[in-house]
């Protein structure tokens, strides 16, 4: 089975610093990549779906924004993975996803956050960090 993979913006200064968090204290089996310096078409995906929000690949399972986030954290250790459980439910993503959103659209507001980070990735200047 290959590795599972979690994406974020790679070019977006939040979700850079919000993977390096995840990559120094979730422990997981799952490799945690920059969307743009990974083989989408190898993983499924599209970038116009990693643009939209973080996404997860194990296998044939696929998920985004907080459903992402969730099966990232339940590929971790016994407390992050109770964390994952709970954020999985349908309940906690009834929240997650408003918030989800919510967070997204102001990430340029968010600590670590840039003006450019507001801009989706078409129309952001070659080279220039956002999102």
């Amino acid at each position: 089975m290959a590795t599972p993979t979690f994406l974020y913006d790679g070019d977006c200064a939040f979700c850079s610093s919000c993977a390096r968090f995840l990559q120094r204290r979730v422990p997981t089996p799952a490799a945690i990549e920059a969307w743009q310096l990974s083989d989408l078409a190898r993983l499924g995906v599209t970038a116009e779906q990693c643009d939209a929000a973080v996404q997860w690949i194990a296998g044939t399972e696929v998920g985004a924004g907080p459903v992402a986030i969730a099966a990232l954290l339940r590929s971790s250790t016994r407390a992050w993975r109770w964390v994952g459980s709970v954020l999985g439910t349908r309940p906690a993503l009834a929240v997650a996803w408003p918030a989800y959103r919510w967070v997204a659209r102001n990430r340029h507001r968010m600590p670590g956050g840039t003006a450019a980070c507001a801009l989706p990735a078409a129309e952001r200047a070659p080279g220039q960090p956002g999102r």
